[in-house]
């Protein structure tokens, strides 16, 4: 083969012949890195991993009944996967270090049953120590196969005289092809291995996870290309402080990437946590100024989230703002239409946010919430215990529907709640549930009023 150097932005991947300061697809600076690249392949020294040479088929003719899906073991996970994992895809599994990805794999491992082979390929740890893991983690290692591998062409060459119907690499970035000079991590190595593995799981069938590291921006370290080779990207989401994780999809052929999976890690590894809402309001302090509770929906699962913020008189010429769970941008602006619809003086105070439970909310029906949390924060006035409230607020105050009403509805009520504060526009809609006060707002004024019992 033939090598020549290429540049690749480290931000998005994007590939251009020389070098630059400025990337020009994504405009990040000094981003752009040289890498040596393997050009030119000769006819047949690419692997193959099926007999069968591909040729081009009319659709019609391709039959879907053979794309099959198996359990993992864990019904959140299956969730999030879409109802499994598709047999022969490709899954990027990603989180900070510690988070529990490799504790979540090594679990499911053991729990496929004894007509599936699995091999686990580990850079980072040696065989006696995942042994060791497993033995602590409960898990039943007899249909399980270790290698403490990272040279790409001898993982591929393990896997094509093992055939196992689930391959685990751990992790992506700790894999290295010797052809390219440059290090395990870096765009070219990531890039290249990657690919190859991608031709493993369509070519032969095997459904590969890779554990992927997130760099401290939060995005999935390596080139940006990465997660668009594979069929679907999970991530793995929570506080390391906190004993309870979110399974997030990004991205999913074969199903929805709205639903969540929620965890509990414990001294014998990872559990399911069947009921998020209990999860997430879990030691929610009653009576206390600067909390609401809302309904938001992921995927097809109504979830209760516990929305507190805290307004404090700005010490500086410019207010801090800070908002964690709530997209910052969205979260100033339910600010500012605090401040000019709804009548209080927030624009010069300190502002902080934060959604209970590490969970991240990109549902507009969390907005009404939010703007209650302020408002009650400011007034140091608390909302009710029993009242629950959700609603998208629009620029002008106004509130409008959110979806699924319904299902937030009943939601409300099985978690003990007795009152919910929602938008008028509503009001023609489905009857309440037995036990559950329905209050309409037409405005975000209206909604602080009957929050706050003024």
């Amino acid at each position: 083969m033939k090598t020549k150097s290429v540049y690749f932005c480290t931000e998005c991947g994007s590939e251009t012949p020389k070098w630059m300061g400025r990337c020009t697809t994504c405009g990040s600076w000094n981003t752009v890195v040289e890498q040596p690249s393997i050009t030119k392949p000769k006819p047949g020294e690419l692997p193959r991993f099926s007999a069968q040479k591909n040729t081009p088929t009319k659709l019609e003719r391709i039959d879907s009944s053979s794309e099959e899906r198996f359990k993992t073991g864990f019904l959140e996970l299956d969730r999030v996967l879409g109802g499994g994992a598709v047999t022969g895809s490709l899954v990027l599994v990603g989180g900070s270090p510690g988070i529990g990805k490799s504790t979540l794999l090594l679990q499911i491992c053991g729990m496929f049953n004894s007509s599936m082979k699995t091999l686990y390929v580990s850079g980072e740890e040696s065989e006696r120590q995942i042994k060791m893991r497993a033995g602590r983690l409960g898990v039943d290692s007899g249909g399980i196969y270790a290698l403490a591998e990272t040279e790409i062409s001898e993982i591929l060459l393990a896997a094509q005289e093992l055939k196992p119907d689930v391959l685990i690499i751990d992790s992506i970035q700790t894999l290295y092809n010797p052809e390219l000079t440059s290090p395990p991590g870096s765009v070219g190595q990531v890039k290249d291995c990657a690919m190859s593995l991608l031709r493993l799981s369509k070519d032969g069938g095997t459904t590969v996870f890779l554990v992927g590291h997130v760099n401290k921006e939060g995005a999935i370290a390596g080139p940006k290309v990465l997660e668009h080779m594979v069929d679907c990207v999970l991530y793995f989401e929570g506080e390391r402080s906190s004993n309870y994780r979110i399974l997030r999809a990004a991205k999913n052929r074969y199903g929805s990437t709205n639903e969540i999976g929620a965890f509990e890690m414990t001294d014998k590894g990872l559990s399911e946590v069947p009921n998020p809402s209990e999860m997430l309001l879990a030691g929610r302090p009653l009576n206390a100024p600067g909390s609401c509770v809302t309904c938001v929906i992921e995927g097809t699962r109504p979830i209760l989230a516990e929305i507190q913020a805290l307004v404090a008189p700005g010490s500086a010429n410019m207010p801090r703002r800070n908002s964690n769970g709530i997209e910052y941008n969205r979260a100033m602006m339910l600010v500012a239409v605090l401040q000019q619809r709804g009548g209080l003086r927030v624009g010069g105070c300190d502002a902080y946010i934060n959604v209970i439970g590490g969970l991240s909310i990109d549902d507009p029906g969390a907005d009404l919430a939010t703007v209650l949390a302020l408002a009650s924060a400011y007034k140091d006035k608390p909302v009710r215990p029993d009242v629950a409230a959700f609603g998208e607020v629009g620029l002008t105050g106004e509130l409008r529907q959110v979806s699924q009403v319904n299902l937030r509805q009943y939601e409300v009520a099985r978690m003990g709640f007795s009152r919910c504060i929602l938008p008028y526009g509503g009001k023609s809609g489905p009857k309440a549930p037995n036990g559950l006060d329905l209050t309409y707002a037409r405005s975000i004024s209206e909604a602080i009023q009957i929050a706050l019992e003024e």
